[in-house]
């Protein structure tokens, strides 16, 4: 057994060697791509420095340097895009950025595939699937459209809707398959337009990836600073349309009949549409009139009833002006004070435009040096060219309107036939904004209508004290650790964990680096988790060796004993945290999916640098007189937890009674107080406010609650009392695209007396020091998607835990025993945090974070119960004659200096983090502090008694079943 430990140590060397060589390999792209990124800064400044230091001039100056060496090879022949792309990077709560994820509409991929025109089926169909699909949180929609159109219509010949997708006589699973590929492919093809949009906007490392819900696309842009102007590039659908244009004076009348129309059939006085619009269009030309932001909502609701249909002309179509314009005010500040929209009347062909679809092939952003003002110059494919020139031909001494989006960008008058399918859209457009809708052009057209349905954004100043407090808290941890294995298992065992510790850091940010993933502070967490559960592995193994030498072996064969007799514990115990980490892998989004990576890797490391090459020093030194004289104590844990007799199953009544009194206290919290949900179950927005003196939170709550209209409105402290996070469920089911801007102007105003002269603008700002810091918005769909994920994470955890000890140990009763003290544990930080919320100064809200927490704490507490059971079972098989209770008892007993060392590293890394790591992450430790104790509890008053209880229930059935 010996000589096979032995030789399975030699050959982790040569693996540890290979694995030194790779990660050396890949981590060097992260040093070189830092190097480079340092000297875009240094050249950057110094531009900054001769014209001024302006920010744009630093942004555009740095973005320069960088796309000059992106195509230059700076190492080992690789160009300076393949060194970024292979190194390390940082995600965004370290770099600042935004996280969005949009919703393709399938409702309009349907629409845009089947031929319904005349079918009064379809539109019904559509509306009761968008029902169902709220309602059951279905991820197929296609098979939920089909289910209600046959269900609307069951003779409905499906191959004729979708005729140009599916064939005559097709079964019905056969056109599911179908119409499901084809949504998945146009739901591709959109990624693949967005992705290049995002790669000619300069976005470094972007990950674009498609979730498993129909037509959900998920964007990390770190680094991003111009939020609004990132968000316009990707709802655009780019649906690039050319229109004929109408006249007022043709449907004058109708407007007017539409008023009369109006007031008769309404009960309660009615404003004529006319009185909406600040100025109505001359009846010779096509602009209907101006309006403003407000009043065009208003109209538009007028003009889409039905009423109104039915006496516009068919051919009719109005769309508002792309940019408004703005009127100077003429109070004593001059500041611009109206914004007004002008509606324009366009002309249809069957409900067409003249000309649409996919029809550019290059456009570019350009300046008018006569006229002064940008514009973007675009080029059409040889067919659309041809047929542009027939509309231009038709249409002289007209308008024809370019619309994009049903927005109008531009509506010249045609001089002179325009051939060879170029053309020009003019608009009033700045610099960025004509090199937007250049991109938008070129990168082509999205498959259907898309929308942001969660947006998070995190300001560089955030990100940057994220850093320090991400790798101040990881520094402080390890170092510790270190001084704790030396101060109670001796100097040279100490430095031998020590050395695996160093070796489990390298190994993984190596491995880290050569799947290309970016770090997080959340990715952070998961590392130093890591280490402290990779400590464990050394407490096992190093009590085990004092067991050994207590029972009077050699030093040698006490350490290889250790190692040999500490396996199976450390096996299990990695082996369920895994289950764990990937599991939240599974059902975990974003900051979750990172702590989840980092703790897989971090803990299949550990176990390889723990159990193989830490005993390879051993081994080598083994003949060395210092490690001759080793005892694996010191001064401090010589006798601690030696011979210790407590009689933990004769307390188990003690036990149940005060896990019974907690139940009471917490289901009665939960009656009383309920839950502090956070946005990523209930939906709403977050916004980090950093102001330059203290406030008080009460005072600012006061402040803005009358603002929000009845809505929700928390206030918390982050980090110190200049810095809050605002939490409101203000209008978040509102589809209007301008709610974010109202929360922010209501935020403004209800902030504006603590903020100084600061503008709205520079408060909407996150690149600054003060002022919003971050937003984030959930929307209410997506909340539920993450409750819903969160039950089944949870439950699914538990049933893991209960089935691989039933595996592992073929005794039912170990599994309860499990289960219960695992429910108990994650029952009680469930209802401490119902307690408790609102009182500590922190967040304890129940969101995506808190489940991960409830997570690792289940496969912490398996560890801890593993180790105890596996104990037992050694014991049984060693000492059959002795009764269950008293194996239970000494086995709880010989592990206590395990589980106490362990709780103690573990807890040792979890305050490091918790005071050190930053308030994004300081719930999340909280409850992971809370759970370590319990759970260590729970192992020794909980498990072990049920497991006791049962195992001797289920002994007596069996000798009642064989005295029958």
């Amino acid at each position: 057994m010996q000589s096979k430990g032995n030789m399975g140590s030699w050959v982790a060397g040569i693996i540890a060697i290979f694995l030194v060589l790779i990660c050396l390999f890949y981590l060097s792209f992260t040093f070189v791509g830092n190097h480079y990124e340092s000297k875009a800064e240094q050249y950057a400044q110094e531009q900054a420095a001769k014209k001024g230091s302006d920010k744009d001039t630093y942004r555009l100056a740095k973005s320069e340097y960088l796309k000059n060496i992106a195509n230059d090879k700076v190492w080992l022949g690789y160009t300076f895009n393949e060194v970024q792309k292979l190194g390390v990077g940082l995600g965004l709560d370290l770099k600042g950025g935004m996280n969005v994820t949009l919703q393709v509409s399938v409702p309009d991929i349907l629409r845009s595939m089947a031929n319904s025109e005349g079918n009064p089926y379809f539109e019904r169909a559509i509306a009761a699937t968008d029902s169902v699909a709220k309602a059951t949180r279905s991820n197929d929609y296609v098979d939920l459209f089909i289910t209600q159109y046959k269900a609307l219509d069951p003779q409905g010949d499906l191959t004729v809707l979708f005729k140009d997708q599916v064939k005559r006589g097709d079964s019905e699973e056969a056109i599911r398959s179908a119409l499901r590929q084809e949504v998945k492919d146009r739901v591709s093809s959109s990624t693949n337009v967005l992705r290049a949009r995002i790669d000619q906007f300069g976005v470094v490392a972007p990950n674009i990836q498609e979730l498993e819900k129909d037509g959900q696309i998920l964007l990390e842009l770190p680094g991003v600073k111009e939020h609004d102007r990132v968000r316009e590039l990707l709802k655009s659908s780019a649906n690039l349309e050319f229109y004929e244009t109408m006249p007022l004076s043709e449907f004058q009348g109708a407007l007017a009949e539409i008023d009369q129309a109006m007031r008769a059939d309404s009960a309660s006085t009615y404003r004529p549409l006319s009185s909406y619009f600040v100025q109505m269009g001359d009846p010779r030309y096509i602009n209907v009139g101006i309006a403003t932001e407000t009043a065009r909502d208003t109209i538009n609701a007028i003009l889409a009833s039905p009423l109104a249909k039915s006496k516009l002309p068919s051919n009719l179509k109005l769309a508002w002006n792309v940019k408004p314009e703005i009127v100077e005010g003429n109070d004593s500040t001059g500041k611009k004070t109206a914004s007004y929209y002008t509606l324009v009347a366009l002309k249809t062909n069957n409900g067409k435009a003249a000309l649409s679809g996919d029809v550019v092939t290059a456009a570019s952003a350009d300046f008018d040096n006569q006229q002064g003002g940008n514009y973007v110059n675009m080029t059409m494919r040889p067919e659309a060219g041809r047929q542009w020139a027939r509309i231009t031909a038709a249409n002289l001494q007209k308008p024809v309107a370019i619309v994009l989006d049903d927005q109008v960008y531009s509506a010249p008058n045609i001089n002179s036939v325009i051939e060879g399918g170029r053309s020009v859209i003019t608009g009033n457009f700045t610099t960025d904004e004509a090199k937007d809708l250049a991109n938008v052009l070129k990168s082509g057209k999205m498959a259907a209508k898309v929308d942001i349905i969660s947006d998070t954004v995190i300001g560089p100043s955030l990100g940057q004290q994220a850093i320090e407090d991400g790798f101040m808290s990881f520094i402080i941890a390890l170092v510790l650790l270190m001084i704790f294995m030396c101060c109670f298992y001796g100097v040279i065992p100490g430095l031998i964990a020590n050395l695996g510790l160093v070796f489990n850091i390298f190994f993984t940010f190596g491995i880290l680096a050569s799947f290309q993933a970016v770090l997080t502070l959340s990715g952070i967490a998961g590392i130093v988790l890591a280490l402290g559960m990779a400590v464990d592995a050394n407490v096992l193994i190093f009590e085990r060796a004092k067991e050994e030498l207590r029972a009077g072996k050699n030093v040698r064969q006490a350490i290889a004993d250790g190692y040999s007799n500490a396996f199976s514990a450390i096996f299990d115990s990695n082996l369920t945290s895994v289950i764990t980490g990937v599991i939240l892998l599974f059902f975990g989004t974003g900051p979750i999916k990172g702590f989840a990576t980092t703790l897989i890797i971090g803990i299949v490391v550990s176990f390889f640098t723990a159990v193989y090459l830490t005993r390879l020093v051993f081994i080598i030194g083994a003949k060395a007189k210092p490690f001759q004289r080793l005892t694996f104590t010191t001064a401090i844990s010589r006798k601690m937890f030696t011979n210790t007799k407590i009689n933990f199953l004769g307390k188990r009544k003690m036990s149940f009674t005060a896990v019974g009194i907690v139940a009471l206290v917490i289901i009665g919290s939960f009656f009383i107080r309920g839950l502090n949900q956070g946005i990523d179950f209930s939906g709403g927005r977050n916004y980090v406010v950093q102001f330059d003196h203290p406030v008080k939170t009460d005072v600012l709550r006061n402040q803005l609650a009358p603002l929000f209209d009845g809505a929700q409105v928390s206030v918390i402290t982050i980090d110190d009392n200049t810095k809050v996070r605002i939490s409101t469920n203000y209008k978040i089911d509102s589809e209007d695209p301008n709610i974010d801007d109202e929360v922010t102007q209501i935020l403004y105003k209800g902030l504006k007396s603590d903020l100084g002269n600061m503008s709205l603008e520079d408060f909407s700002t996150t690149n600054e020091n003060m002022g919003m810091m971050s937003s984030q918005k959930v929307g209410p769909t997506v909340a539920n998607d993450m409750k819903t994920d969160a039950y089944i994470a949870v439950t699914l955890a538990l049933l893991a835990m209960f089935f691989y000890i039933l595996i592992r140990f073929h005794n039912i009763a170990f599994s309860v025993g499990a289960l219960a003290a695992v429910a108990f544990t994650a029952f009680t930080i469930i209802g401490f945090y119902s307690l408790f919320w609102g009182v500590f100064p922190f967040a304890m809200e129940v969101d995506q974070s808190f489940i991960a927490a409830i997570l690792t704490v289940i496969g912490y507490q398996i560890n801890d119960t593993v180790v105890v059971f596996d104990r037992v079972r050694e014991n049984v098989g060693l000492y059959p004659k002795q009764s269950f209770f008293d194996t239970i008892n000494i086995s709880i007993n010989s592990t206590l200096g395990r589980t106490v060392m362990t709780s103690a590293s573990t807890l040792l890394v979890l305050l490091c983090i918790f005071i050190l790591g930053g308030d994004s992450i300081r719930s999340f430790t909280f409850a992971m502090i809370f759970g370590v104790i319990i759970g260590t509890l729970a192992t020794m008053f909980v498990a072990a008694p049920v497991a006791y209880i049962t195992d001797s229930r289920r002994n007596r059935t069996a000798v009642r079943k064989s005295a029958k």
